[in-house]
């Protein structure tokens, strides 16, 4: 699973000022992030805002990123949820074959405890033979996947292939990358802010949000983690890093969109319950992207 060492981008969907997908904007999003030197593209993460999208709607996106992307770089597909046996059914219906791995968010609101967690991703790996990609990011779900659980399904499936780990904790990825004794298991950074870190404590990557905005400088700073290149990498990452923080401050994907609206890319907008970026955000990303 090389495909999933360095950047990948969670990619938002672009809306119109009307709310509905602009399916231009994402082509060019795309284009925007190969060009930029990431390596791979997720497909309706959480920062796509998959959750506000119609079934129509995301075969629609999905149709678009892989023919823009016109298989230059790998590509990963969000699917998860809390029914498990819904999410089964999904995969067993989706066409599975043309992606590298699934992205696969652990069991959200119904708050699970660890051996409903293993039993939910150990259902999920039997049923398929697509690699699997673990999701933990607590601040969304309400649950966190302990390391132990997560070293347990990495050694009892081959097809979970990695982690995406966002837990605040960042001795909890440190613990994972500990005692992870499985070669081809991949811990890949789930936070911006960490990446580096991650990448510099024997992770493999990150997906990531703010790569999408400013896809040379980031994914040329992993490289350079990946190759130990560490005060090259150190000063990108300090560049980027307030620019980081800032997108996150009123909830993601706003700060990101407002971001790519600098850009040229899209429109700033999302789709309720989330809002767009408040003027005085707005205004303080744009000073931050000004001296990057």
């Amino acid at each position: 699973m090389k495909q999933l060492v360095g950047t990948g981008v969670a990619l938002v969907t672009p809306f119109h000022e009307d709310g509905s997908v602009d399916y231009v904007s994402l082509e060019k999003l795309v284009n925007y992030n190969i060009d930029g030197g990431v390596d791979y593209l997720v497909i309706l993460g959480t920062t796509a805002e998959a959750a506000t999208l119609t079934n129509d709607e995301k075969k629609k996106v999905i149709e678009t990123i892989k023919k823009a992307n016109n298989k230059r770089v790998p590509l990963v597909l969000g699917i998860g949820g809390n029914n498990t046996a819904e999410v089964i059914k999904e995969y067993q219906e989706t066409d599975l074959s043309e992606y590298c791995a699934i992205l696969t968010v652990s069991p959200y609101y119904n708050k699970p405890n660890q051996e409903g967690i293993y039993q939910h991703y150990k259902a999920i790996a039997e049923s398929t033979d697509a690699n699997i990609i673990l999701y933990n990011v607590p601040g969304r779900t309400g649950s966190n996947i302990d390391p132990e659980t997560t070293i347990r399904l990495a050694n009892e499936f081959k097809n979970i292939v990695a982690i995406k780990e966002a837990s605040p904790n960042f001795l909890q990825s440190t613990d994972i990358l500990r005692t992870n004794n499985r070669e081809d298991f991949h811990i890949i950074s789930g936070d911006d802010e960490y990446a580096l870190p991650m990448v510099l404590a024997g992770g493999s990557g990150v997906i990531s949000v703010i790569a999408q905005g400013l896809p040379q400088l980031f994914s040329s700073m992993i490289k350079e983690g990946l190759n130990r290149d560490v005060n090259a990498a150190y000063e990108k990452h300090y560049k980027a890093v307030e620019i980081t923080r800032a997108i996150f401050e009123e909830g993601n994907p706003c700060g990101i969109k407002t971001v790519l609206s600098n850009k040229g890319i899209c429109s700033a907008q999302t789709r309720l319950p989330l809002v767009p970026a408040s003027e005085e955000l707005t205004n303080k990303i744009n000073q931050l992207l000004i001296n990057i």
